[in-house]
């Protein structure tokens, strides 16, 4: 069983999978920082100097100025502001993979197809080499190409 396990955790697909994995988690971060130190602030400029990342409805009783307040306070807060930075992040991610994904397809497009090696005998429709002159089947007699 040991054996079996390590042939599969060195076959190359499991380790190509690992390795866009971790890829990927990097890249994550990447984006992340793109949209929260990039992108947010310029936004949130533009609709009246917003800071997306502390909005906030707190929903404990309490008043508190500011999200950092309210959760070192410990008190219940829907983030809405972080939420919608989180959805930032999503659609650049996903429109990232879409573009990889579409880049892949492309070039795993097969080219133009092998030239056929064999035809079809018209008397018994096996397939027979093309410069054969005889069916190796029924033994008609057929036009080589």
């Amino acid at each position: 069983m040991l054996k079996e396990f390590k042939e599969f955790a060195l076959k190359g697909s499991v380790i190509d999978l690992a390795v866009g994995i971790i890829i990927g988690a990097a890249f994550n971060k990447v984006v992340q920082s793109l949209v929260t130190d990039i992108i947010m602030p310029p936004v949130g400029l533009l609709v009246g100097k917003m800071d997306f990342s502390s909005l906030f409805i707190n929903i404990s009783g309490k008043t508190y100025e500011t999200l950092a307040e309210a959760k070192k306070a410990g008190a219940a807060t829907i983030n809405y502001g972080l939420f919608i930075n989180t959805l930032v992040d999503f659609t650049i991610m996903a429109f990232v993979v879409f573009l990889m994904v579409k880049q892949i397809n492309r070039l795993r497009r097969e080219g133009t197809p092998a030239p056929a090696t064999t035809k079809d005998c018209p008397f018994c429709l096996s397939a027979i080499p093309l410069a054969a002159t005889r069916c190796s089947h029924c033994t008609s007699t057929v036009e080589p190409q």
